[in-house]
């Protein structure tokens, strides 16, 4: 009987824990992009401007740049800036690998204009606004690693080389959920197309 409720109230809680964690994700702002075609495994779309703010380091890789860009961004949402302001985390958190260092960019929640927001105390952390582009798309589940994400880069680039899309630049990852969310995880590689409906 013992074992019994045991097990009954692991399952409970891990459910309970799902559920938040679902919902909570459901509640998060979501950066704003229009699906302008979809196919099979992925999809083009167009992304406008949003203001970022971005820390950028001489590391290669996405278990140096993870947790350190992190800590670094998290710090300047969570109060670290002249006015001690919060402001709210937004999906998803931008990653790129250039092979001369790494960037990691946390977009603003659109209530936000970029010269509104607080200067960061640390000066590694940089607020900008994106440029407009057009991307292809390609999402997958589970944790990301950097195997994983080179993985998903190269079937993205199988992809659109049989489609004969052409991309330009770095594949980058998209992580949309917290680290404790262990279900339901939501992560995507990016590249910049050229794409027909693009400004000359």
């Amino acid at each position: 009987m013992e074992k019994f409720t045991f097990k009954y109230g692991s399952v409970f809680i891990l459910v309970t824990l799902l559920i938040s964690a679902f919902m909570a994700f459901g509640k998060t702002e979501k950066q704003t992009y229009r699906v302008v075609q979809r196919e099979k495994e992925f999809e083009i779309r167009f992304y406008p401007p949003s203001v970022m703010a971005t820390v950028r380091m001489e590391v290669n890789s996405y278990s140096e740049m993870s947790g350190r860009g992190f800590r670094k961004l998290a710090g300047y949402i969570f109060g670290g800036n002249e006015s001690e302001t919060s402001i709210a985390m937004t999906a998803p958190v931008h990653m790129n690998f250039t092979g001369k260092g790494s960037s990691m960019s946390f977009v603003m929640p659109s209530s936000w204009e970029l010269d509104k927001l607080p200067t960061p105390k640390d000066s590694g952390v940089v607020l900008e606004n994106s440029k407009e582009e057009y991307v292809a798309a390609i999402r997958f589940g589970g944790y990301a690693s950097d195997s994983v994400i080179q993985k998903q880069s190269a079937r993205l680039q199988k992809l659109l080389e049989e489609k004969g899309i052409a991309w330009y630049g770095n594949f980058r990852f998209l992580g949309y959920n917290p680290p404790f969310q262990p279900v339901f995880r939501r992560n995507e590689i990016i590249v910049s197309v050229r794409w027909k409906d693009a400004p000359e």
